[in-house]
């Protein structure tokens, strides 16, 4: 007797919050109806062995580095703004592989994060309202009423663009740029101005020295000379990533393929709304981000309603407090789910819950705050006996001045130096090499 289909679309009679205003439904219909008939950007065999991977980290045998983009822009999707990304997350994992000692997962945030949820959906500007912009998925950033309607056609440049992101970087995670003797390559336009990059220089030596011995002694292993790399996003605009879920010829069961994680904001976590409902039917591993307000009751009906099964790896919790509040919050979730048998990752957002307007306007964050939040995050599990299981961050590669404080110290008055993210800041290369490395000397002392 054959099992019951699953019913991949009762998400639609349920509430779907932060989802635009189509103003052509019949558009959307025929752009829905070209992304379900595109070829999967990824594959479900890449997200069970993801999925086998977050398992390790749920045992805690292994540490998450997820980070990119705040939100991606289609013209972000070129060669030098990816290599950039990438050259970030691999110096970030090479600290937290050889000064932590434990095995990294490398998740970017990258390659379909086009959207965003927002806290209103007017901006207003000199008395002018206009739809808010909600990642290059939806609209432009520009503040004009062409720019501001939503436009269904933008789905398909966003799936293309995941697209060329994704063939970039599997160029170069694969293709010999991320070959462990590439490391002094990665810092050569960076050790000099930079302490984090002097110090990761100094790491670099110490990983040569090593790589000479274990030729000398006939070892010269694979896993050297490329990285496994994943792709995820918030899969939050639902007519997208319902239109790119595939039946997987092997199981019969439904893969969302427009990346190998995805997961639910906590602006849209409602156990009764859609995204969880659409989240609960694809078998991709998941995540859900936890804010302060977050109760321990609210995190376990979350896993009962999304991994009903218990199967490690395929839930993570991805923290998001504010440094202020995490040590008071976060050990009673923690604590009450792993009492209550629950076989989840817990990861740490240390960005979102951290961010301030400075006196020119301009959204920001402080380093420091940053690094206070993965401290309490690191400190509560250590009380508990329990696995802080990563880091998820908001980077670019690019020499940005979106956040203040760091090796290189940036100041809110230098904010304007280079303002380019298209929404939330951005840590620059300096600033996650200082948390990278701060990461790592944590981890040891867990």
């Amino acid at each position: 007797m054959s099992a019951e289909p699953i019913n991949l679309d009762s998400w639609r009679d349920l509430t779907a919050a932060q989802q635009p205003e189509w103003p052509d439904r019949d558009e959307l219909k025929r752009v829905v109806g070209k992304l379900a008939a595109a070829p999967p950007l990824v594959f479900a065999g890449e997200c069970d062995q993801l999925k086998s991977e977050l398992a390790a980290v749920v045992r805690g045998e292994a540490f998450v580095l997820q980070g990119g983009d705040c939100a991606e822009t289609f013209s972000g999707a070129d060669a030098d703004a990816v290599r950039n990304k990438i050259k970030t997350l691999l110096q970030m994992a090479i600290v937290l592989t050889y000064a932590g000692s434990v095995p990294v997962v490398k998740i970017g945030r990258m390659a379909g994060q086009f959207a965003k949820p927002r806290s209103s959906s007017t901006e207003t500007r000199d008395g002018v309202a206009l739809p808010a912009y909600r990642g290059d998925m939806v609209n432009g950033f520009e503040f004009t009423p062409e720019a501001r309607r939503p436009d269904p056609e933008r789905l398909l440049r966003a799936y293309h663009s995941a697209a060329v992101t994704l063939n970039l970087a599997r160029a170069f995670t694969k293709g010999g740029y991320a070959d462990l003797r590439q490391v002094h390559t990665w810092n050569r336009d960076f050790v000099a101005e930079s302490p984090a990059g002097r110090r990761y220089e100094q790491l670099a030596r110490e990983i040569d020295q090593a790589l000479a011995f274990m030729h000398a002694c006939g070892a010269n292993p694979s896993e050297f000379h490329s990285v496994e790399f994943y792709s995820s996003h918030e899969a939050l605009i639902l007519d997208y990533d319902r239109a790119l879920t595939r039946i997987d010829s092997r199981t019969g069961l439904p893969y969302d393929v427009s990346a190998h994680m995805v997961w639910i904001g906590e602006r849209t976590r409602q156990l009764d709304g859609a995204h969880v409902d659409f989240f609960s039917k694809i078998r991709n591993p998941i995540g859900v981000k936890l804010g302060p307000t977050t109760s321990a009751d609210d995190a376990l009906a979350l896993v009962r309603k999304l991994n009903p099964d218990n199967e490690p790896g395929r839930l993570t919790f991805i923290t998001r407090m504010g440094a202020s509040k995490i040590r008071d919050v976060l050990p009673d979730l923690v604590e009450k789910v792993t009492a209550g048998g629950a076989q989840v990752a817990w990861i740490c957002d240390p960005m979102h819950g951290n961010t301030f307007e400075a006196p020119s306007g301009h959204k920001t964050r402080r380093l420091d705050d940053v690094l206070d939040e993965v401290a309490g995050f690191f400190e509560v599990h250590r009380a508990l006996g329990t696995h802080p299981g990563g880091i998820h961050i908001e980077f670019t590669g690019d020499d940005v001045t979106e956040c203040v404080g760091g090796g290189q110290p940036i100041g809110e008055g230098d904010l304007s130096l280079r303002y380019e993210t298209a929404c939330d800041p951005r840590l620059n290369r300096s600033q996650s090499l200082d948390l990278a490395f701060r990461v790592s000397e944590l981890y040891r002392s867990t």
